[in-house]
């Protein structure tokens, strides 16, 4: 499925939801979303205009900023959806990113030129967020998007194990939206990523460890990050997911280091593989759905091993899955919902050994199912 953005539909199209959503009124913004969809309006165009929103976005008490990565990850999974799906994940998006608090900007100040890394690295030490945020977007400028990018990657590498992984799976993928959005003002990206930074007290690059990971050690460690199904072990998961999807960004021995840093932080977990029934594989989403809806991991993990043999069969899971934490939207998902079916698809992308995927599926469901049985009581 082809993601364009349709003329006139810029950064200053659908200000009815925009402003909404910086009012954090959820009811007007919905509304808004629907008008437009009256209108045939291509969903995909409301996401795109939702950058700036989505980079202000909090998720208190955590520090962590889980909204704009979900933003992110909302475009890694439109291709693997079906088109009359998208509105409901847009529709999504509006609902979450209007009823959640807002970061508060400021126009970020012009910083000197001949900016180094080490100088955004003297700023996180202090305690002035628009000094560093200033420093970031001149740094973004005259040494470009990868380098910044990179630098602040490896320093978050020395975070992992406080910030739950966070230090890099949020900083990734905001870091990757950004570079693709050259249409936009990217201040919100710096102010919300210094903010975190210095709310995270990252401040500092570790040594690199380069030592290669053979693709046997990778599986081994993936089965292990797969393992258990709770929040804190889905972003073992996570973790991995954002390290490989910046890995175009560094060397083999850095791409190396964040992989052992990942390694590290996963310390002595044991691999607990599932056991999982096959059901008849599903012929079409109603027929899964079925298996789905009723929150039972056991069952639908089974419909969901039917599909992984077979590429067609993992595409079909994929738009499955999708569509069926799209359905069951209640108005109030944690956006761990999106984040964490993004690094399962991830997974079934790389195609590793079966008992890997099936740990995967059941990781996802068992987080997924848990949460949506908590929120119906």
């Amino acid at each position: 499925m082809e993601v364009t953005t349709p003329a006139g539909c810029g950064p200053a199209a659908f200000t009815g939801i925009t402003a909404a959503i910086e009012a954090s009124d959820p009811v007007r913004a919905i509304a808004g979303f629907e008008e437009e969809m009256a209108r045939l309006i291509d969903p995909w165009a409301i996401h795109n205009a939702l950058f700036p929103q989505a980079q202000k976005i909090l998720n208190p008490p955590f520090i962590n900023p889980h909204l704009p990565k979900m933003h992110a990850i909302c475009r890694e999974l439109v291709p693997k959806m079906a088109e009359d799906d998208l509105p409901a994940l847009v529709r999504l998006e509006v609902s979450e990113y209007a009823r959640r608090p807002k970061l508060a900007q400021f126009a970020v100040r012009p910083a000197q030129r001949g900016v180094r890394f080490e100088d955004v690295e003297a700023s996180l030490k202090g305690r002035d967020v628009e000094e560093t945020a200033a420093l970031m977007a001149a740094l973004w400028e005259e040494a470009g998007p990868a380098e910044l990018s990179r630098r602040l990657l490896l320093l978050g590498s020395a975070y992992l194990d406080p910030s739950l992984g966070h230090s890099i799976s949020c900083t990734a993928f905001i870091l990757l939206e950004a570079m693709q959005r050259h249409e936009h003002d990217l201040q919100p990206v710096f102010v919300m990523l210094a903010d975190y930074f210095h709310k995270g007290r990252f401040t500092t690059t570790p040594p690199l460890d380069g030592r290669p990971v053979s693709a046997d050690e990778m599986n081994r460690h993936l089965l292990r990050a797969a393992s258990g199904g709770g929040i804190v072990e889905l972003h073992d998961t996570i973790t991995i997911y954002a390290i490989d999807r910046v890995r175009h960004l560094f060397t083999e021995a850095e791409y190396a280091h964040l992989v052992r840093s990942w390694i590290e932080y996963l310390k002595e977990k044991d691999a607990r593989e599932v056991e999982c029934a096959r059901s008849a594989a599903a012929g079409s989403f109603d027929d899964f759905f079925r298996e789905f809806s009723p929150l039972d991991v056991e069952r639908a993990a089974s419909a969901a091993a039917a599909l992984l043999p077979t590429d067609d069969g993992r595409g079909r899971l994929a738009r499955y899955l999708i569509r069926g934490v799209c359905e069951l939207y209640d108005g109030n998902y944690n956006p761990h919902h999106i984040t964490g079916l993004g690094s399962l698809l991830w997974l079934l992308d790389r195609r590793p050994p079966h008992a890997v995927m099936v740990n995967g599926v059941h990781q996802y469901l068992s987080y997924f199912f848990g949460e949506m049985t908590k929120s119906a009581r």
